[in-house]
């Protein structure tokens, strides 16, 4: 298994390519469920939400946006291509994702070499297409997560919730477990945070030099 770090210059014309296209910093994404064609995240909007808002919102294109609180966005739209090629080709998209205009960065957990040249091969069909980092995920120590995310990331991987196509949704999967839908993204996005936090940590060797962005 490998997480790598994919750089991709979208060529198709997308909502967010015209929408972040101005943006001062990238923007980060949170993906929260691809199916059907269809990709729903949280766009951390900032300062810009207001904007991001009313424009998503006058797009025909756009099937939801709800305002979360001040700063971010959750948005269903038809997916552009990238999501889709990083879930057929058995990639699982992770959350810490960005994206500046054209520019977009992808963390990608992957079980085989193959399944990322796949990957990129697909991806190149309509984009330029850069490997940025390769590493394999799950050496060295255990990491540390609670016994609730544990829980949590079991059942998800047992009900299918990291296939392509998935078996279950997050509601789904939230009301199976008997949590909110907010409570369950929680559970995962620490879940794999800690994951991801130790692959990096084991392969520069010095955990303090990891700089942690802040939560909200």
């Amino acid at each position: 298994m490998f997480t790598a770090t994919i750089h991709f210059e979208q060529h198709r014309e997308c909502i967010l390519r015209r929408l972040t296209a101005g943006a001062d910093d990238p923007v980060p994404i949170e993906i929260e469920e691809v199916r059907d064609g269809s990709v729903t995240f949280v766009l951390r909007a900032g300062a810009d939400a207001d904007a991001f808002q009313r424009e998503l919102e006058a797009a025909d294109d756009v099937e939801h946006v709800d305002r979360l609180d001040e700063t971010n966005l959750l948005v269903t739209k038809p997916s552009c291509g990238a999501y889709s090629a990083i879930y057929r080709n058995h990639g699982t998209l992770r959350r810490s994702n960005t994206i500046k205009g054209t520019h977009r960065e992808y963390n990608v957990l992957i079980f085989r070499r193959e399944d990322l040249k796949a990957i990129i091969e697909d991806l190149s069909s309509f984009g330029t297409v850069t490997l940025g980092k390769l590493e394999e995920f799950g050496k060295g120590r255990e990491p540390s997560m609670t016994d609730r995310q544990r829980t949590v990331l079991a059942e998800a991987l047992d009900r299918g919730y990291y296939e392509w196509p998935r078996r279950i949704k997050s509601a789904e999967l939230a009301e199976a477990l008997d949590i909110s839908r907010a409570t369950l993204q929680e559970h995962l996005r620490k879940a794999e945070r800690t994951l991801l936090s130790a692959a990096l940590d084991r392969d520069r060797g010095v955990s303090g030099r990891r700089t942690t962005p802040k939560r909200r």
